[in-house]
């Protein structure tokens, strides 16, 4: 079995029974000192290798990925008693990947990208906005530039568990560990 493939099917799932956020996953990062800390970002893809997402390259999360490249992503979906839990390690993504995702969004996340300094102190909500509407009065309804602080990330994922709730607290834990091309499987307790 291909567990980023069953990932990706139970994503599907969710997105077609109309789940709030189906793609909302918890990202685990940890400093070089191995100081972790967790957000929730949203996947922007999965495929054979793993799962793909884009952030502010200044942010804490990006930082924390630069010095220290391994993380783990976690999605919950209460509705079909499942979870999911991906490890490994993370890279950038190219140019012509995170520029495509980029002009995919829509124009006001965008805007806010090139104006928010993400992860950093601020003044004001307010002098962002104020930011916000003058980059677009700037550009006048030309394409917004991806800043080049901003982009992808893929997680090659070298471990995948499938979770499923069970009656009597027997949940059914599959673990997929990565051997070259190939994916070994074991049961976990749960």
């Amino acid at each position: 079995m291909k567990p980023l493939a069953q990932v990706a099917a139970w994503l599907d799932e969710a997105r077609a029974a109309g789940v709030l956020e189906p793609e909302a996953m918890a990202l685990a990062t940890a400093t070089a000192q191995g100081v972790p800390s967790v957000r929730f970002v949203l996947c922007r893809g999965i495929d054979d290798e793993g799962v793909r997402f884009f952030t502010n390259y200044d942010s804490r999360k990006a930082l924390e990925l630069d010095s220290n490249p391994r993380a783990s992503v976690g999605f919950f979906w209460a509705s079909f008693k499942r979870q999911v839990r991906i490890e490994g390690t993370v890279g950038r993504l190219g140019a012509v990947d995170s520029d495509a995702y980029f002009q995919s969004r829509p124009r006001g996340n965008q805007i806010s990208a090139c104006v928010s300094p993400q992860s950093r102190v601020i003044a004001s909500l307010e002098d962002l906005r104020r930011q916000q509407v003058e980059l677009e009065a700037k550009l006048a309804g030309a394409p917004v530039p991806r800043p080049a602080n901003w982009g992808g990330y893929g997680l090659v994922a070298s471990r995948v568990e499938l979770w499923t709730a069970g009656a009597d607290r027997l949940h059914d834990r599959r673990l997929f560990e990565r051997r070259g091309a190939e994916w070994l499987e074991t049961r976990l307790a749960p």
